[in-house]
């Protein structure tokens, strides 16, 4: 079925159930079904069909990798939860914190300890960052905002050891299957990161958010404090019982110097077994997908030993490996419906009708920018950057393919354009968590970010124009 307008329908459908219900797995569901309906034009043999995609991932030994590392993952920071290592960092490092610059450098200062997934990181150290805010009366919102950028952004740039890393290799292969581009999916993946122009020049932002001094808190954050004893966060999932875990460093420092530390390491033996002869070519030769699980796995196993060498309550530590990895399955379910979504498009004709319709008269120095630009927008309106990447990266790759422009950028813009939605959006984990935690009113919130953001989107714009005529 080439040159099919149908195949937009199931991604459509996704999009518009996104938006109206705030959610994009329902409309992942009902895009598949019709995807399917529509490739076999029976409504039972749709069905059916449906259930074939999913198991057709499934049989991927990649796809199975992808799905093992995030639960594996998932399950490493539970358990890091319970043992208390950030914990104890930060509350030793915030008796030494006397100044809103000392707060703002805190924040980064913690990143090399809480860097494998955002939500991790803000929890982590949110309710150490509040106390401090209230001691010193500062900005919630310029505080919350560097909080966010640190996490979001810096977490998007990282090429190992985070719970992105494996989602992101997966969109990138997925796109590029088939494809003669002499590069592998990671090394794409790699170079994209340079193109990421949003997350980087919100780094750039946050951190001169963090050298330039400002007023005391104002009359607006201080009518933004709530009441502390229920927190949206709480209902959120997170566990209470997390506030009475013991303070204990080592607990957090060794597993994940050990994790980044055994990437890194596995990254290169692998990629120098191919024959590569530089870091660069045996990142890119390497399967990263099979290091970066095996990595977390060591890292999994030893960490369960040392934990309970260190008298960690044995059955603590399994019921939080199945709780972190659990809390995953969302992601997972995502990732296993945007692969079969991916195919039933396909099958549709999508990559075919996008080249010879939009792909024919979309000049290919503007690609990046207007997929990063759309890819924002509807970003914003669902809050979910993997759910963004999800359903651009397809659009992007083959747009790409059709005008000429540079994959990697174009991959960059892709990326760019979910760091937005989810450092952006009212709807994103990252907002409402900082908000609930630091007693922020979230649309408020939302809108002082909008304003900051929006500077990084026009240069992150103005990047990708520039870099499709240059590339």
């Amino acid at each position: 079925m080439e040159h099919s307008w149908l195949s937009l329908i199931p991604f459509f459908i996704v999009i518009g159930m996104a938006i109206w219900l705030k959610d994009i797995l329902p409309g992942l569901v009902l895009g598949l079904l019709v995807g399917a309906i529509l490739v076999t034009s029976d409504l039972l043999a749709g069905t059916q069909q449906s259930i074939t995609y999913i198991v057709t991932t499934l049989s991927d030994p990649t796809n199975i990798k992808i799905v093992s590392f995030l639960y594996v993952f998932g399950g490493l920071v539970g358990m890091m939860n319970i043992a208390g290592g950030i914990k104890g960092f930060t509350e030793w490092i915030g008796e030494k914190i006397k100044s809103e610059r000392g707060l703002l450098g805190l924040i980064w200062l913690t990143l090399p300890f809480t860097f494998m997934m955002p939500m991790f990181r803000i929890m982590m150290i949110g309710p150490i960052i509040k106390q401090l805010i209230k001691k010193m009366n500062l900005s919630k919102q310029k505080v919350g905002m560097t909080l966010d950028i640190s996490t979001e952004s810096v977490i998007v740039l990282l090429p190992v050891a985070t719970a992105f890393v494996g989602f992101m290799v997966s969109l990138v292969e997925g796109g590029i299957k088939g494809l003669d581009l002499g590069m592998s999916a990671y090394e794409v993946f790699l170079l994209s990161i340079l193109f990421n122009f949003y997350a980087i020049a919100m780094l750039l932002i946050g951190i001169m958010q963090t050298l330039w001094p400002s007023k005391k808190k104002s009359n607006s954050d201080k009518n933004q404090d709530q009441e502390e004893n229920e927190h949206e966060f709480h209902r959120m999932g997170i566990k209470k019982e997390l506030s009475l875990v013991k303070a204990q460093p080592w607990n957090l420092i060794v597993p994940v110097f050990l994790l980044l530390g055994l990437s890194l390491y596995l990254l290169w033996e692998d990629g120098k077994s191919l024959g590569a002869e530089t870091v660069f070519e045996a990142f890119s030769m390497a399967d990263a997908t099979f290091v970066m699980l095996l990595a977390v796995f060591i890292t999994l196993v030893f960490t369960f030993v040392f934990y309970v060498i260190r008298k960690q309550k044995l059955h603590e530590i399994m019921y939080h490996f199945y709780d972190g990895g659990n809390q995953m399955m969302q992601a997972i379910s995502l990732l296993i419906l945007i692969w079969a979504l991916t195919l039933s498009a396909e099958e549709l004709g999508f990559s075919v009708f996008i080249s010879s319709t939009l792909g024919s008269f979309l000049p290919g120095f503007l690609t990046p920018a207007t997929i990063f630009i759309i890819g924002s927008v509807v970003g914003y309106f669902i809050g979910s950057s993997w759910g963004t990447w999800g359903l651009f990266m397809p659009l992007g790759i083959a747009l790409a393919l059709s005008t000429g422009a540079s994959i990697p950028l174009t991959v960059g813009a892709v990326f760019a354009s979910g760091a937005f939605g989810a450092l952006t959006s009212p709807l994103g984990d990252t907002t409402i968590t900082t908000a609930s935690i630091l007693d922020l009113d979230l649309v408020d919130y939302a809108q002082y970010k909008l304003k900051v953001s929006t500077i990084g989107g026009i240069l992150a714009t103005a990047l990708y124009i520039a870099g499709g005529l240059m590339i």
